[in-house]
């Protein structure tokens, strides 16, 4: 099969022979053991660890008292001259690690030796359109499949033992400027994945496919005025057809659900988040846009929407809601509650009831937001401060220029942050940076970008862009923070042993104090780390491994804030930790 090269060694088939690959399970793993991952220690099944993507390990023999002497225990390459942009978490199933690599690639590793077992190279047509570079956030797994999303807006599914194609399912036209990055969920038997592509103007929407043949089952848009469908049958228009939008705007609306979402089995709801509209120009679609920048709540056996909550209404900055919204138990004001908690790219930290979508409390979590003074809790809307929306173009020349906070990389991108059970604490990898942004004329092309902005990224800190904080939900108080010269572009991972982990553009895995905050270790990798650390039981020892490969948008987007760290190797490997016998 063409795109694939599988280099299982010849011998691994021949009984009675020592080999270096595991012995896998005829069956792989199950709907019940995915929903349990974040309870089991001796694997990582899920893309957060657990469906409510909480990042938190119960384990803790890796801790504060010795994680100090924490080594490699093998470093494996992707090889080849795709070397950047590694966002990847990787999946542990069996002795096999399991990571997706830039340019749309799946690999499967020895969990024990790093040895490579099987390659798959999606093959990539000419014109594909990907927003923020060739990154991919990860696989999921459910029985003998492992699947992923492509560059070309396809859902593809592999055998999980040989890297051989299963089904190859279109989820869009990429020729429209579609394409997917995200890590798939898998709720119920079906694979759940959204859309990427907000800036050519696509239509954010949500899709749910049977995870055996990846045939859809429901779609939902996630713009007012599109029809969403279950079973082959329309089920539904989103919202109420120009309620929020004026004339055709809606039908190039944007909101890309580009990061994929989050589950809770408690309340039966999907989270996904949305990007924001199309174009950045507001000037030219009045009203709130709804639904994007923000929190859909979608029930996953018909995908109606349950609730939704609207962090950037009428966005003008480029103010993305795709954050992941993450389902905790926590008391609130002297009452136990189902709560759920975003870092939202507009910088502000919001806690909702996640059963009904009604705000709590929203705080700043990053130096100073300009674009809005505080988040009125009684309407659940942003104060906006008026003077920092970009000014109205003329029909030639470009708009008032303003300078706002965040920038529109955001107070927190993608990277997804973690949560402590132990400590009730939130590890939030945010960045303290603003831009000058300004509005153009801009008309809507099929394929083109569709924007009508343009921005020049800056600092607003002497000392540091990145900052990992940590967060008291009940408050918003930020109760420590750790500040990095270079943006932070990488997930957060927290652990019973008291620990947090992250990455650091200028090559390091990072350990710290969950408490306090203290750095305890670092290790240097050899290239920026923006990948998603996981952790897991093996042999009776505690494993720890993240993927090192600078890229993503910081390079590509960051302007002036870029060239600063320009000289960051690129590269593609995992690297795998644990304590030294």
């Amino acid at each position: 099969m063409k795109g694939l090269t599988n280099i299982l060694a010849a011998g691994v088939a021949l009984a009675g022979l020592a080999i270096t690959a595991p012995a896998l399970a005829e069956d792989g793993p199950t709907m019940d053991q995915l929903m349990n991952d974040a309870a089991t220690t001796g694997d990582v099944l899920t893309y957060g660890m657990g469906p409510q993507q909480q990042r938190f390990s119960p384990l803790e023999q890796i801790n504060t008292e010795n994680v100090a002497k924490m080594v490699p225990a093998f470093a494996a390459s992707l090889g080849g001259e795709k070397q950047r942009g590694q966002e990847s978490q990787p999946i542990v199933y069996d002795g096999v690690i399991y990571v997706t690599g830039s340019y749309s690639r799946l690999f499967a590793f020895d969990a024990r030796t790093g040895e490579k077992l099987w390659e798959y190279n999606h093959r990539l047509p000419d014109g594909i359109m990907p927003c923020c570079d060739v990154v991919n956030r990860g696989a999921a797994i459910h029985g003998d499949k492992v699947i992923f999303a492509t560059l070309d807006a396809r859902l593809v599914a592999l055998n999980r033992k040989t890297g051989k194609v299963i089904w190859n399912k279109m989820t869009a036209d990429y020729k429209a400027g579609y394409s997917a990055t995200a890590a798939p969920i898998i709720v119920k038997n079906l694979v759940i994945t959204g859309n990427s592509g907000g800036e050519f103007g696509a239509v954010g929407e949500v899709q749910a496919r049977n995870v055996d043949t990846g045939e859809i089952v429901w779609t939902r848009p996630v713009i007012e005025g599109h029809m969403g469908t279950l079973n082959g049958k329309d089920n539904g228009i989103t919202g109420k057809t120009n309620a929020t939008w004026e004339g055709d705007l809606w039908k190039t609306g944007g909101g890309a659900t580009w990061l994929g979402g989050t589950y809770d089995p408690d309340t039966n709801l999907v989270f996904f988040g949305t990007g924001n509209p199309a174009p950045w120009n507001s000037h030219l679609r009045p009203g709130d846009n709804l639904y994007t920048a923000s929190t859909l709540a979608i029930d996953p056996d018909t995908g109606v929407i349950k609730w939704h909550y609207q962090t950037t209404p009428h966005d003008g900055w480029d103010f993305d809601g795709v954050n992941e919204f993450i389902p905790f138990d926590g008391e609130f004001k002297g009452k136990k509650m189902k709560l759920g908690a975003k870092a939202d790219r507009n910088g502000f930290f919001y806690v909702l009831d996640r059963t009904n979508g009604k705000l709590m409390n929203a705080t700043p979590f990053v130096m100073q937001p300009t674009w809005a003074s505080k988040i009125d809790l009684k309407t659940g809307r942003p104060v906006y401060n008026d003077d920092n929306r970009p000014g109205a173009p003329g029909t030639a020349e470009k708009g008032k220029s303003v300078f706002a906070a965040p920038s529109f990389l955001g107070g927190k991108n993608w990277m997804p942050m973690a949560y402590s059970p132990d400590t009730e604490m939130f590890y939030v990898p945010s960045n303290d940076w603003g831009m000058d942004i300004w509005n153009e004329p801009i008309a809507y092309k099929k394929g083109a970008a569709y924007l009508g902005a343009g921005f020049t990224i800056k600092p607003i800190a002497e000392d540091h862009i990145g900052a990992l904080r940590a967060i008291d939900p009940k408050t918003g108080k930020v109760m420590w923070e750790y500040k990095n010269k270079a943006p932070l572009w990488g997930g957060v991972l927290t652990t019973r042993g008291n620990l947090v982990f992250t990455g650091t553009p200028e090559g390091y895995l990072k350990a710290f104090d969950a408490k306090t905050g203290k750095e305890l270790w670092k290790f240097q990798t050899g290239s920026g780390v923006v990948g998603s650390p996981v952790t897991w039981e093996q042999d009776g020892e505690q494993y720890v491994a993240v993927m090192s490969g600078w890229g993503g948008a910081v390079p590509l987007w960051g302007g002036e804030v870029a060239k600063t760290f320009k000289e960051i190797s690129q590269g593609g490997s995992l690297w795998v930790f644990k304590l030294p016998k």
